[in-house]
């Protein structure tokens, strides 16, 4: 068994005011994926300013934010907000889907190339590529909150975590991070160049994040609302698995009207 290493969950604490840790990482992520789409832009002499780019990104964290809110009250807790409609706007309390976000994200991507007259596909390629840079330090930043962990193992590597009883269990926020962040974004780096379907980024990103996800979802902990579905599947699977259809849909789609 390996001993968590407990750490503080903000980077800086003034009173009442803290900078949290988990707030950093997706900072960092936003950050980095900027410059990546930068430097694609670039590369691939696509008509985008620099500031048509950071009114874009704008749009995203607006969608991110919005869409991942709704998301877990729709997805993970709906009765509970239908009762505590107030609960619904206070984010500080924790509550964030991933494929809310997604949604939110996509939504308002596709209303900003419809204002300023963009293909969004030829875009939401070069961006999904850099979305697992995220992800990956959003689930670093579970792990230091201790927060979203998984399963009672026996593992050797199984931790006990804070609230998480007196069993260890699997670091499922590691293997997210290793999965979904590192892993995926190093597949569809260096796949962008060979891929030449418009819109087969984005497919390619569904398919293996939904797999990928799915997997993980057999070591983690599923919501205490909600436990298992059916028994066996969790709330995370079924979205992951909407993906990876959703997915193949869109390849195949677009694979369709290129050769049309």
């Amino acid at each position: 068994m390996l001993i968590y290493p407990e750490i503080q969950p903000y980077l800086l604490k003034l009173g009442p005011l803290q900078i949290r840790w988990y707030g950093v990482m997706y900072i960092i992520g936003f950050g980095l994926s900027y410059l990546l789409v930068r430097k694609q832009i670039k590369n691939n002499r696509i008509a985008m300013s620099k500031e048509e780019t950071e009114n874009l990104y704008l749009y995203l964290m607006i969608g991110l934010i919005a869409g991942g809110r709704i998301g877990y009250v729709i997805f993970y807790n709906l009765f509970y907000y239908l009762n505590n409609l107030p609960e619904i706007f206070a984010i500080w309390r924790g509550g964030m889907s991933f494929h809310g976000g997604l949604i939110g994200s996509i939504v308002a991507g596709i209303l900003f190339c419809r204002q300023r007259g963009k293909d969004f596909f030829a875009l939401v390629d070069i961006i999904i590529v850099t979305v697992p840079l995220g992800l990956g330090l959003g689930r670093i930043g579970n792990f230091i909150n201790a927060e979203l962990y998984g399963r009672v193992t026996t593992m050797p590597w199984g931790m006990v975590f804070p609230g998480g009883g007196e069993l260890p269990r699997h670091p499922s926020q590691i293997y997210e991070f290793l999965l979904e962040g590192l892993l995926l974004f190093i597949i569809l780096w260096f796949t962008k160049e060979k891929v030449k379907v418009k819109g087969g980024m984005l497919a390619l990103f569904l398919v293996l994040y939904g797999l990928f996800r799915s997997i993980v979802e057999f070591f983690r902990e599923p919501d205490v609302q909600i436990g298992f579905i059916m028994g066996f599947v969790t709330m995370g699977q079924i979205l992951s698995f909407s993906m990876i259809l959703t997915g193949l849909l869109v390849f195949i789609v677009m694979r369709r009207k290129q050769v049309i």
